[in-house]
């Protein structure tokens, strides 16, 4: 056997004993570490004023109506049997500021349109006999009032919100007709500010970051006051109060970053994944 063969031998089982040992050393990929979590802020709170704008249909308790009959027995009053007022508009407008994101306070002032009154009252006509009298007028009304409101929380852009207010409301009531037996008799109708206060809940939602839709229910309540003036031995008379369900939509501005409500949560930071 020549060198050359004995070489190459060797070569070949040098070359079979060497593959088992690297076939047995397993391969390792290198480690890949996975990023950390983003770290997610909560929403803002911020604070800013805001305008506001409203329409409302109202409808109004009347709460019943005494009147002077200075020509019956001394000191005699008479009383409406009934009175009722029929549903008008009204629109109205505000100001207010944004606290944090649950307590925001605001102005308003709202015009209540003319609304219908149709009442009844029962006398004595010239004849000496009990007689029923049919009363038409109608009132429209200016409310100020200063609120404050709890916001309860946003799910999906829809904030639930109370709150209550007080301040005044200026009355106008139109001239009295009164028609019975005897004929037509107007009396002059009385106009006077008044203590009011409202209570209301309803909820805003989102429409941008800065504007607001705004729907809900307020009841304001108006204290008593002058109604009509003297006329045909009847009068002057005022009315007891006047209670005024309002079902409000609107829409509100808020001014800057806009409303807390409205704003997302804010990511911090979020660093780069780093690969080896």
């Amino acid at each position: 056997m020549s060198r050359l063969t004995l070489k190459l031998l060797a070569g070949v089982v040098l070359a079979s004993l060497a593959s088992p040992a690297l076939a047995a050393d397993p391969y390792y990929p290198p480690v890949e570490e996975a990023p950390p979590p983003p770290v997610v802020a909560a929403p803002v709170s911020f604070s800013g004023w805001y305008l506001r704008g409203d329409l409302d249909y109202h409808w109004t308790d009347f709460r019943g109506a005494t009147y002077e009959l200075p020509y019956a027995y001394p000191g005699s009053y008479g009383v409406f049997d009934y009175g009722d007022i029929d549903g008008s508009w009204s629109l109205g407008a505000g100001i207010g500021y944004q606290f944090n994101n649950y307590i925001r306070t605001d102005v308003t002032l709202d015009y209540l349109f003319d609304a219908d009154f149709t009442g009844q009252t029962t006398g004595y006509c010239s004849g000496g006999y009990l007689c029923t009298s049919v009363d038409t007028t109608s009132y429209n009304a200016w409310l100020l009032l200063a609120n404050a409101y709890v916001d309860l929380g946003t799910w999906y852009g829809i904030t639930p919100y109370v709150g209550a207010g007080i301040g005044g409301a200026y009355v106008n009531w139109d001239t009295l007709t009164n028609t019975t037996d005897d004929g037509t008799f107007q009396h002059e109708g009385g106009s006077d500010w008044r203590f009011a206060y409202g209570v209301m809940a309803g909820a805003s939602y989102c429409l941008t970051s800065n504007v607001l839709l705004d729907v809900g229910y307020r009841y304001s309540r108006i204290d008593g006051g002058e109604m009509f003036g003297y006329a045909y031995g009847a009068g002057p008379g005022t009315d007891d109060g006047l209670g005024i369900n309002e079902v409000r939509g609107g829409l509100r501005y808020q001014f800057g970053a806009g409303s807390p409500a409205c704003a997302p949560a804010q990511v911090a930071y979020e660093p780069e994944p780093v690969y080896k």
